[in-house]
């Protein structure tokens, strides 16, 4: 039908009925809050290119992981800031480093929230990549016993998910055989499979002191011109063992979440980084937008393009207006 007969505004006319027809919703079930842990006690120190953001100590890990559970937030991931760097990135796998001692602590305060661990190297080498350095090349199959034990690390820590975020060819199924062979073959993988080498990581990088010494990451992260790399990758990873697919950033690979979730029966996940959020923080700081309606809008277009899980730094405020 056609107009006059056909009326698109008789169901937008009033709140209720566009609650009652909205075809995506955000729901506290989505979400994935990141946390940054550093060293010290009472630590809570501002990020400055990510505005109310901040490194925090276990002890403010702990609070901020109530405050999720309160607010009905189901999971953190949690990111290291290293105290000490080296060549072999010693501090990712140590039993008394920062993330193995954040998740022991969160799991002993708040038993029920879910504990996910970001596996990489970065934060922990002297040279900023994502994995062990020979001659000015990234050893790709030397990096993934470290990747591994990093990652029994965080699960003998009491973690309940790890997050591979390194793009070393191998490393899931690496992972999934140390797991399994250390008793660990409950733990589910949410694999970055789908990691984009992206100029939008920029404020991460403060976050987690992880940018690189020299060069970039273009060898071992993807090309942003390529979508069916993208199918490739995610299912490699499938078929080494992971339980969730991640695409990272999201924003400007939402085709990418919509084409993976035609091809993949496994929950996809999207991560809204750094870079999204401070611009959007920026916008708000400046007076240009309406950071709540943008966030919200941006959450909408992420779950709309067919992501299940979303990692954002605007879940605890996201999941407060929801309970509102």
């Amino acid at each position: 039908m056609l107009f006059p007969d056909s009326r698109g505004r008789r169901l937008r006319a009033n709140p209720n009925f566009r609650r009652m027809i909205r075809e995506t919703k955000i729901s506290r079930d989505d979400l994935i809050l990141p946390l940054f842990a550093i060293e010290g006690k009472s630590v809570k120190k501002p990020i400055e290119s990510m505005p109310g953001q901040f490194q925090l100590s276990c002890d403010n890990i702990v609070k901020t992981a109530q405050q999720a559970q309160e607010a009905g937030v189901p999971a953190i991931i949690l990111f290291g800031v290293a105290d000490k760097k080296d060549s072999l990135a010693t501090r990712a796998y140590a039993k008394d480093s920062i993330v193995q001692k954040a998740v022991a602590a969160v799991k002993a305060k708040v038993p029920d929230i879910t504990v996910i661990t970001d596996v990489c190297l970065c934060a922990y080498t002297d040279h900023g990549h994502c994995g062990v350095m020979d001659k000015g090349i990234i050893d790709n199959d030397a990096s993934l016993d470290l990747l591994a034990k990093t990652a029994l690390s965080h699960v003998e820590a009491g973690a309940d998910m790890v997050a591979p975020s390194d793009m070393m060819d191998g490393r899931v199924a690496e992972i999934r055989q140390t797991l399994d062979e250390e008793n660990f073959s409950h733990i589910p993988i949410m694999s970055y499979a789908v990691k984009y080498s992206s100029a939008f990581y920029g404020p991460f990088r403060e976050a987690a002191d992880c940018a690189p010494q020299f060069g970039d990451r273009k060898t071992y992260q993807m090309d942003p011109g390529n979508a069916l790399e993208a199918i490739r990758e995610a299912t490699m990873d499938i078929e080494e063992g992971a339980d969730i697919i991640m695409v990272k950033p999201a924003l400007s690979y939402l085709d990418i979440i919509y084409r993976l979730k035609q091809e993949i029966d496994l929950p996809i996940a999207a991560y809204n980084v750094s870079g999204e959020y401070s611009m959007m923080k920026a916008g708000e700081m400046m007076g240009w937008v309406d950071a709540k309606e943008v966030i919200m809008e941006t959450l909408i277009s992420i779950k709309r393009a067919g992501a299940d899980l979303i990692l954002t730094y605007s879940a605890l405020d996201v999941a407060r207006e929801l309970n509102a």
